[in-house]
């Protein structure tokens, strides 16, 4: 096992890892900007190393900033937690080309699911279902006009390098195509340095659902379970549920079972997520995350495991601590994301904090680095805590939750609590009746009922 672990992250996460580190009796080394010199997770590891400014490419990115950080500390492993570098492949390489070890899956398998392409490819070879769509990359519009005609309209023009939404645009009709296609490719290039895209089919009324699995270096894989993860703003994640409303325990047996056999086959190592849209009774796959994702605590609610401390145990090439059989799903939890952003806009609104009070009491957790006085930087992702509870059923859960959020206190910033409330009193939520879709369509009837009564 390791004596010491650089955390390659800030905020909430590198808290979390910190936490599962120091429970394990292993010493931890943040890392910072100077813009997070004051931030919790420095406050409180064994060690701290100022990277550089405040400027993600300059600090959490500056890649011989971090090796020599874990130099000087004599840190023998990074765990990147998610976002930066977390799916960097060159990095994962670089790491263990340093003699560190990365927590995390091996650079081949994150530069193969990287590319939705390969993944694709690989997933079908698998056996893994996937959405109707072209089989690689096309290389100019009358390629897709050809595959557009064949699987039907709507369709769906997809950046083979994206993510967080962006490379992404939807042709209703022929008509329709050639600005999405344009659109697309230009949104790829500028975001990622890679304008190759790819077609799907548009699936008008999805669910996302997602696998969380576990594998070590023996070959060994289980999974947790579903998280529905539907609720979404500008496919950004907001609400996340374990298990899915509408995944029954058969299904997710049976899905389980095609996941870790194909991720097995493929010796994948650690943690990672498989997602999948969810639409009339199938399940189609669209990319997999190899990293821990940031809605893991629900998982980890309903089937009693530590996912960081398994991460870091399956790193250290020890085998999982459980079998398939092990692992038993209880009762029901459900994620807020807890934004400094405004309710209405999702405008970012850094600040600083001048009352913080996390809720308590049974089954309710907080993720957070917040503290009175803490300074929200403008430089990074806005989200400043993530609230999770657990409880026996779904309803139960619910009424949790609308506790939970009526006891949490963030003054100084503005937050999307109020958006969380309206949500989970929302009689589409609380049936379980919703797509990938409703939450912006909610936000828009929000906003109208709202103009209307002025």
């Amino acid at each position: 096992m390791f004596s010491k672990i650089l955390i390659a992250n800030r905020g909430e996460i590198a808290l979390r890892i910190l936490r599962a580190c120091r429970e394990m009796g292993i010493k931890t080394v943040a890392v910072h900007s100077t813009a997070d010199a004051d931030a919790m997770h420095v406050r409180l590891a064994d060690e701290a190393v100022c990277i550089g400014p405040p400027a993600a490419r300059d600090s959490y990115l500056n890649v011989p900033a971090l090796l020599s950080a874990a130099t000087i500390s004599g840190a023998e492993a990074i765990h990147p937690g998610y976002g930066f570098l977390s799916e960097n492949a060159d990095f994962a390489e670089t790491v263990e080309a340093h003699g560190l070890t990365f927590i995390g899956p091996t650079a081949e398998h994150i530069r193969l699911m990287g590319d939705k392409i390969s993944a694709k490819a690989v997933m079908t070879d698998l056996g893994i279902p996937l959405v109707p769509g072209s089989d690689g990359e096309l290389t100019n519009l009358e390629e897709a006009h050809e595959v557009a005609a064949r699987i039907g309209y709507p369709v769906l023009v997809k950046a083979s390098a994206g993510g967080g939404g962006r490379g992404m645009k939807v042709a209703q009709n022929a008509d329709e195509l050639g600005e999405a296609w344009r659109i697309a490719r230009t949104e790829a290039k500028a975001a990622f340095g890679n304008d190759a895209v790819y077609l799907e089919k548009y699936l008008d009324n999805p669910r996302h659902v997602e696998f969380q699995i576990m594998g070590d270096s023996f070959k060994n894989v289980v999974h947790f379970g579903e998280r529905d993860c539907s609720l979404q703003r500008r496919h950004q994640k907001l609400l996340e549920e374990a298990g899915s409303p509408v995944i029954s325990a058969e299904e997710r047996d049976r899905m389980g079972a095609v996941v870790t056999s194909a991720l097995s086959r493929l010796g994948y190592r650690n943690a990672g997520t498989l997602e999948f849209l969810y639409q009339d009774g199938q399940f189609c796959f669209i990319e997999m995350n190899t990293r821990l994702q940031v809605e893991h605590p629900v998982t980890e609610m309903v089937c009693g495991v530590d996912l960081v401390k398994e991460q870091i145990r399956v790193a250290a090439g020890e085998r999982l601590s459980m079998r398939q059989e092990d692992v038993r799903f209880t009762g029901h939890a459900i994620e807020c994301r807890i934004n400094a952003e405004s309710p209405d806009t999702f405008i970012p609104c850094p600040g600083q904090i001048t009352v913080f009070h996390a809720p308590g009491g049974p089954g309710v957790r907080t993720d957070s680095a917040l503290y009175a006085g803490y300074k929200v930087p403008p430089y990074y992702d806005s989200m400043i805590a993530k609230l999770i509870v657990h409880a026996p059923t779904r309803a139960e859960a619910i009424a949790r939750m609308k506790r939970a959020l009526e006891e949490c206190v963030v003054d100084g910033v503005q937050t999307v609590i109020p958006l969380h409330q309206k949500i989970l009193s929302a009689p589409e939520f609380v049936k379980g009746d919703y797509t990938i879709h409703w939450l912006e369509e909610f936000v828009e009837r929000q906003k109208e009922a709202a103009a209307s009564r002025k």
